[in-house]
């Protein structure tokens, strides 16, 4: 058996490499006939699309985006939902040494328009149902400097998906730039202000490689399903490159959630690894509905938030196997987990969430300095140690210097992660706390920042501030906290009503706060920043409208 260490450096040999193609590594070196996902339909039916038939129709895919004037760099965005063209955009992309731009389907206009605007974009590949998002009648705020592609009835100047792809001779061969090449552009949640801009080269793809085997343990035999948004970090690593990079099947449920659909999916199709956020098991086991008898799952895994110790007991009853929880960042991919894989599983203990994966060293330091907290179980700054993690591959937001100088130390040794957790004897860590008060529901990231803009474009509003609030079913919640301009309108459920219809409209349709409590200041501290540790209490004690 090659040992986590031996694996780690080929891979980082492979990924690493100056003549490393993407398209290449993730596609075309593995045997055409081989099947790289299931594609599942909202009946549940299912579709394989080989290895092959990926490669030859983004390779012609390609052609035509060159023909677009989409060349080496150029951000290419992708507005999809978890399809066949989805892969084939995202596979043709990385062909022409471009980048591709996930967006999150949920996003509304302005949340687009500041991803694809003023960072070359070329194009915007969108599905038919979110193709009205990029009309500028529907608010879209600017000028759009991209041409559209859509999957849907070609209208105007759209260009039509399936035309495109038929039209086209294949490209003849992909473009290899070595593993410092960017191939995604992905974008925080903006917690400390604007989102910032994560490029991840192609040598990045070692890391997730290396946690899809070791702490996921996914082998050829499994049937795999990571059911997380590919518009994320946690599904866009490990729903689809981390598969492809290792060349196995998995499947690709083209679905909202519901717990009907995902009990069908994970007996019809017999998955036996699963993964997905701790929202996803809270809900199956809210729903009244009984797990089917047939379930095949050896392993359970969930990232994103932190995972309740009941749920591990619940799933340990109700799947047959217990749920492992694991950590990272759009920045690191995951870097702590309760391991799968023989070579590093340990007894999974209450309220942790793992240890350091190969190739990552993690320390707590002291909120002061830089040295190690001293004794065992104290909470302090989970911080990566640069030097001793091969598998580091983050450099710094794109055109966000400060924000970039804010996440390292002024030595170069420390990256900070921004949470905060306590270390056991044994090396286990406790998640304790986020710096950079992210809210974490079902899943997705939240910054507070995105919905506090939106809140302000109203003309009533002077003030705002977003928190999460715990919730048995999603985790956290978002409630907002606001100061109104004197006079200008009447607290009360109406403008509550017209503030949250504001924030599904500008931002998202699931980050709209669920409660809003019109107060008279928001507390600060001496430099005038907001103090949300404060606003939490007051939100979860359920007062506001």
């Amino acid at each position: 058996m090659t040992s986590p260490e031996q694996r780690m450096a080929d891979l980082l040999k492979t990924f690493g490499e100056p003549a490393a193609s993407t398209a290449h590594l993730l596609c075309d070196r593995h045997p055409a006939d081989a099947v790289a996902f299931t594609l599942v339909g909202k009946d549940l039916t299912g579709h394989d699309m080989t290895f092959g038939e990926l490669r030859d129709r983004s390779a012609r895919m390609a052609g035509a985006l060159a023909d677009l004037g989409v060349g080496v760099g150029d951000r290419v965005a992708t507005l999809m939902g978890k399809s066949a063209e989805l892969l084939v955009a995202t596979l043709a992309i990385w062909r022409l040494g471009a980048v591709q731009v996930p967006l999150f389907t949920a996003f509304a206009p302005p949340a687009i328009a500041l991803r694809t605007t003023g960072n070359g974009t070329k194009v915007v590949i969108t599905d038919a149902d979110q193709r009205p998002k990029l009309d500028l009648e529907s608010g879209f705020p600017s000028e759009r400097p991209w041409r559209i592609v859509t999957t849907g009835p070609v209208e105007g100047d759209d260009l039509g998906f399936a035309a495109l792809e038929a039209g086209h001779t294949p490209q003849a061969e992909p473009v290899a730039l070595g593993g410092d090449a960017t191939i995604v552009e992905l974008f925080t949640s903006g917690t400390a202000g604007t989102p910032k801009a994560v490029p991840i080269p192609l040598r990045a793809v070692a890391g997730f490689v290396m946690y899809q085997e070791f702490g996921l343990d996914q082998r050829p035999e499994d049937v795999y399903w990571n059911a997380a948004d590919p518009g994320w970090a946690y599904g866009l690593y490990y729903a689809i490159i981390g598969p492809l990079a290792i060349g196995q099947r998995s499947l690709l449920f083209n679905s909202l959630f519901s717990a009907e659909s995902t009990w069908a999916v994970l007996s019809r199709y017999g998955v036996t690894n699963f993964t997905a956020g701790p929202t996803v098991y809270r809900k199956l086991r809210a729903s009244e509905l009984p797990a089917p008898d047939d379930l095949r799952l050896r392993c359970c895994s969930a990232a994103g938030e932190p995972l309740p110790p009941d749920v591990v007991d619940w799933a340990r009853e109700t799947l047959g196997v217990p749920v492992r929880d694991h950590y990272g960042s759009t920045e690191l991919g995951m870097a702590i987990c309760h391991a799968w894989h023989p070579a590093l599983r340990t007894d999974i203990k209450p309220g942790s969430m793992g240890r350091p994966m190969p190739g990552w060293a993690v320390k707590v330091l002291r909120e002061d300095t830089n040295s190690a907290v001293a004794k065992t179980d104290i909470p302090g700054r989970v911080v990566i140690d640069i030097p001793a993690s091969p598998l580091m591959w983050f450099q710094g937001y794109r055109d966000a210097p400060e924000q970039t100088a804010e996440k390292f130390s002024p030595d170069g040794r420390w990256f900070y992660t921004g949470d905060t957790a306590a270390r056991d004897e044994e090396g286990d860590l406790f998640f304790s706390g986020r710096g950079d008060d992210v809210i974490l529901m079902a899943g997705y990231r939240i910054g507070p920042f995105e919905v506090e803009s939106v809140l302000l474009e109203h003309p009533a509003v002077v003030e705002a501030a977003a928190v999460g609030v715990p919730h048995e079913e999603y985790g956290e919640m978002v409630e907002a906290f606001v100061v109104l301009r004197p006079g200008d309108a009447e607290p009360g459920d109406a403008l509550a009503a017209e503030l949250q219809q504001l924030v599904r409209e500008r931002f998202a349709t699931h980050a709209y706060p669920r409660s809003i409590h019109f107060v008279a200041e928001l507390p600060k501290t001496s430099s005038g920043k907001t103090q949300r540790f404060l606003l939490r209490p007051q939100a979860s004690s359920g007062r506001g409208r």
